[in-house]
């Protein structure tokens, strides 16, 4: 499918690995030019030569913390109308909620809702006038199923939903959506690293937690990061325009519930 979207510009945050880098994948697939962002330099450059490429657009690394006002800058600076912003960021680690103080709870609000909000309040109304946008905000099947240690990042993210939809509804007129995309299990670095705790409180091996944890998904797997991008971007196509204010489960079956 054509997606109607080769020669838009779209800023991806936090893309160097993980969904982010398997949404960007996707995005430079439908032809659009992108500001790809994270915080290691040196993958940063590898991911922004490989990108072009393999797809041949256009392509800006801006090494920075997305979640800093520095940081908004400069990948604002590379891309100031953009017609595509992916909300992405590293969340809070995981803790039982009795060891978080102040500062780790404002930092985890910042990383996972200050930081989206800020982002879109310098894109929307220029998507607005020129009567395209796409903002899709990556969160996390936790909002709705909560997982043990992951509360403020859960927190944090069902406070993004709840803002956006009242915002969103205020520019769909202007062919402008935003939208959340919730991923259950999926093969990132993030899953193995609590597959790494768990062996470290249990003893089990790392191929037993594994084993066990994706018979626990209906589809009998992880997701793949380049199927996640693959969804993300339709939404960023000319076919989702009628679509906004929603939270799309990507989750193999995990979540059940018939609404």
């Amino acid at each position: 499918m054509d997606l109607g979207i080769k020669g838009r510009k779209a800023i991806v945050c936090a893309s160097s690995k993980g969904l982010g880098l398997g949404t960007a994948k996707a995005l430079a697939e439908a032809g659009c030019d992108l500001v790809i962002n994270g915080r290691d330099e040196d993958r940063l450059n590898v991911v922004s030569v490989e990108l072009q490429k393999t797809y041949g657009i256009a392509v800006t690394a801006v090494a920075a913390d997305i979640s800093t006002a520095e940081g908004q800058k400069e990948v604002l600076a590379a891309c100031p109308e953009p017609d595509i912003l992916i909300n992405n960021n590293g969340g809070p680690p995981r803790m039982d909620f009795r060891e978080l103080d102040r500062d780790k709870m404002v930092n985890g609000v910042i990383q996972n809702m200050i930081t989206p909000v800020e982002l879109i309040q310098e894109v929307v109304d220029g998507m607005s006038a020129r009567r395209f946008g796409r903002i899709i905000n990556i969160t996390s099947m936790s909002v709705k199923r909560p997982i043990d240690g992951l509360d403020l990042s859960s927190g944090a993210r069902a406070g993004l939903i709840a803002f956006l939809a009242g915002v969103c509804r205020q520019v769909a007129h202007n062919n402008v959506t935003i939208n959340s995309v919730l991923p259950g299990k999926f093969d990132t670095d993030r899953l193995k690293g609590g597959f790494t705790r768990q062996a470290e409180k249990t003893g089990q091996s790392l191929d037993e937690i594994k084993a066990v944890q994706a018979l626990e998904v209906p589809a009998g797997r992880f997701g793949t990061p380049e199927e996640f991008g693959q969804t993300c971007a339709f939404l960023c196509s000319v076919h989702a325009g009628y679509i906004t204010g929603q939270n799309i489960l990507l989750d193999g079956g995990l979540y059940q519930s018939a609404f």
